[in-house]
C-alpha cells in the first residue's frame, strides 16, 4: 500500500493510499502526540487541494491522481493555531496490469504450451473412443477407465495448484498492506500510524541535565499523632454495646462519641462492704433528717440559731450525695468515648467480652491525615523533597517532619507527613521512601515506563527515529525519584525515546 512521511521540528505526517484518497496522519514530532483542528493545505498533481479531518482525528484528501503510475511529490501547509509549518512529500504508486495481479494468471508462453497439451489430449481421447468401438468390450472399457483416470489427475493437480497460489496472493497482501506491528529482519520495530493510536505511544526530546542524586529508604504508613488514638479501658469488666450497637470497621465516629461501656466486676466481699456502709449510711441520714426536722420547728421562736439549722441542711444532702454515689458505683459502667475524629481501623469488640485494665478495644485513624517513618542511615535535611513509592507504582509527596535522636538497627527513624490525596494508603503499609541529596549527577532523565526489562535481564528504551520505525537501545539507568529514572549512557541526548507504551513496542514480533 503507498504511503509517504514527512516530518519537521513541529510536526510529523504519514499519508497512506486507500484507493481515491488519501489517509493523513498528523502528529506533534516531539511527543507523537495527535493534532487536532489543524488546516492541512496540499500542492498536489492537480491543484491546490485541503484535507478534511475525520471523527477519529485522521485527515482525508481527495486524490484522482493516485490512479497513475510514478512517483508523486507533494507539499503540505500545515496550520495550528498561530503556528504554520511547509513539509514536502513523496508518494511512490505503481500500478499493476489486472492480469498479472490475478492469481495464477500464465504467461504467453504458459499459454502455448497449455495450447499444445489440450490438442495432444483431445486426440488422443478422440482415438480412444474409435478404438472403443472397434473393439467393443473389456478392452474398451479399461481403456476408458484409464483415459477416465488421467483427467482426473490433472484436474486435481490443477486445482491444487490453484489453492496454492491464492494462498500466496493472500500472504502477499497481507504483508504488503502494512496495517499491522511488525519486528523487521536489522531490528527495527514497523508500527503504523493507526497502530500507534491504539498504543497510545508517547515520546519526548530526552536532554542532558544535573539532577539530585536520590536515596532509597524503607518506610511505612504510620498514623498522624495528632489525628489518632486509642480508645481503652480504664478499668476491668465486661463489655457492653450502646443504644446503637458496637461501630463497625471503617465507620467514621466524631470526638466524643460513646462506642461502648465496661462494666466492672463486684465481688462478693465488696458488695458486703458495700451494703455495710449503706446500711451506716441510713442510720445516719435518719438520725440527721429527725434532727432537721425539730430545728425547723424550734427556728422561729429563736430557740436555736439560724446557723445550726442551715449546718444540720448541709450534712444531710453530703450523707445522701455518699449513699448515692455507692448506689451509681454499683449500677453505672465505665463509656469508652471516641478521642479524636475518623474511621475505626481497628476494633473487635463483642458484647459480654471481658476486658482488662489498659486493655486497646478500638484503634481510630483519620486516613487524610497520615505520615511516614522512614529508616535513615544518612543525615536527613529538613529542607530537602521527598516522595513514596508504592509496590503499584503510584506516588505521594511528602514533607519533612522530623528526625528522631535514638538509634534503632543502625539508622535513625525519620517522620514525613503525606501531602495532597492519601487514596490508596493504610496504617501499616509498606513503602520506599526517594530522598533528595546534594550530590548531583548528570544523566537523561525520561519516565520509569520508558524502560523495559529485556529477557537478558538488560534495560532497554525506544528510540523514535522515523514516523513509523522504533529502535531499541539498550541503557544503563539509576533511580532518579518516584516517577522517573536516569539514563546514565547507552542514549544520546537530542532523540525521541518512547515515554509511554514501551511495553507494547517489546511485544511486538
Amino acid at each position: 500500500m503507498p504511503r509517504g512521511e514527512a516530518d519537521s521540528n513541529a510536526f510529523e505526517i504519514v499519508a497512506v493510499a486507500r484507493g481515491d484518497h488519501l489517509e493523513i496522519h498528523l502528529d506533534r514530532f516531539a511527543t507523537n502526540d495527535p493534532v487536532t483542528g489543524a488546516v492541512l493545505e496540499v500542492e498536489t498533481p492537480g491543484g491546490p487541494a485541503r484535507a478534511t479531518e475525520n471523527a477519529d482525528g485522521t485527515y482525508r484528501l481527495a486524490a484522482p491522481w493516485l490512479a497513475k503510475n510514478g512517483r508523486t511529490e507533494l507539499i503540505f501547509t500545515v496550520t495550528v493555531g498561530d503556528a504554520t509549518d511547509i513539509l514536502p512529500m513523496t508518494i511512490q504508486t505503481a500500478r499493476e496490469t489486472a492480469q498479472s495481479a490475478l492469481p495464477g494468471a500464465a504467461t504467453h508462453g504458459e499459454r502455448i504450451g497449455q495450447t499444445s497439451i489440450l490438442l495432444a489430449l483431445g486426440g488422443l481421447v478422440a482415438g480412444a473412443l474409435l478404438t472403443a468401438v472397434a473393439l467393443r468390450g473389456r478392452r474398451a472399457a479399461a481403456i476408458i477407465a484409464i483415459l477416465a483416470a488421467l483427467t482426473g489427475v490433472r484436474e486435481t493437480k490443477a486445482h491444487e495448484g490453484h489453492g496454492h497460489e491464492e494462498d500466496k496472493a493472500q500472504v502477499a497482501i497481507s504483508a504488503v498492506s502494512g496495517e499491522r506491528a511488525q519486528r523487521l529482519s536489522d531490528g527495527t520495530v514497523f508500527v503504523p500510524k493507526t497502530v500507534q493510536r491504539i498504543f497510545a505511544l508517547r515520546t519526548l526530546v530526552a536532554e542532558q541535565a544535573k539532577h539530585r542524586k536520590v536515596t532509597e529508604l524503607p518506610g511505612r504508613i504510620i498514623p498522624d499523632p495528632n489525628a489518632s488514638g486509642y480508645v481503652q479501658s480504664a478499668v476491668g469488666g465486661r463489655l457492653s454495646a450502646p443504644a446503637e450497637g458496637f461501630p463497625r470497621l471503617g465507620t467514621r465516629v466524631k470526638q466524643g462519641d460513646i462506642l461502648g461501656y465496661v462494666t466492672p466486676p463486684i465481688q462478693a466481699i465488696d458488695i458486703s462492704d458495700m451494703r455495710q456502709r449503706q446500711g451506716e449510711l441510713d442510720q445516719q441520714i435518719s438520725i440527721v433528717e429527725r434532727r432537721f426536722a425539730r430545728y425547723e420547728q424550734l427556728a422561729p421562736s429563736g430557740a436555736i440559731s439560724r446557723t445550726q439549722l442551715e449546718d444540720t441542711r448541709l450534712e444531710l444532702e453530703g450523707l445522701r450525695e455518699r449513699r448515692a454515689s455507692i448506689e451509681k458505683s454499683r449500677r453505672d459502667p465505665e463509656p469508652l468515648i471516641a478521642p479524636v475524629a475518623g474511621v475505626i481501623a481497628e476494633g473487635s469488640a463483642v458484647a459480654g467480652q471481658i476486658v482488662q485494665p489498659s486493655s486497646v478495644v478500638f484503634n481510630i485513624i483519620d486516613p487524610a491525615r497520615l505520615w511516614v517513618e522512614a529508616l535513615s542511615f544518612e543525615t536527613v535535611e529538613p529542607s530537602q523533597g521527598a516522595r513514596a513509592s508504592t509496590y503499584t507504582g503510584r506516588n505521594y509527596d511528602l514533607t519533612y517532619r522530623g528526625t528522631g535522636f535514638a538509634d534503632r538497627s543502625q539508622s535513625v527513624p525519620v517522620h514525613f507527613a503525606v501531602t495532597g490525596n492519601t487514596a490508596g494508603l493504610r496504617a501499616g503499609q509498606f513503602l520506599t521512601v526517594l530522598v533528595a541529596t546534594d550530590e548531583t549527577k548528570e544523566g537523561l532523565a525520561v519516565p520509569r515506563s520508558s524502560v523495559v526489562r529485556g529477557s537478558n535481564g538488560q534495560d532497554f528504551v525506544y528510540e523514535h527515529v522515523a514516523p513509523e520505525r522504533f529502535v531499541a537501545r539498550s541503557v544503563r539507568t539509576e533511580p532518579l525519584d518516584g516517577d522517573r529514572v536516569l539514563i546514565v549512557s547507552g542514549f544520546s541526548p537530542g532523540k525521541r525515546v518512547v515515554s509511554q507504551g514501551a511495553d507494547l513496542l517489546d511485544h511486538v514480533r
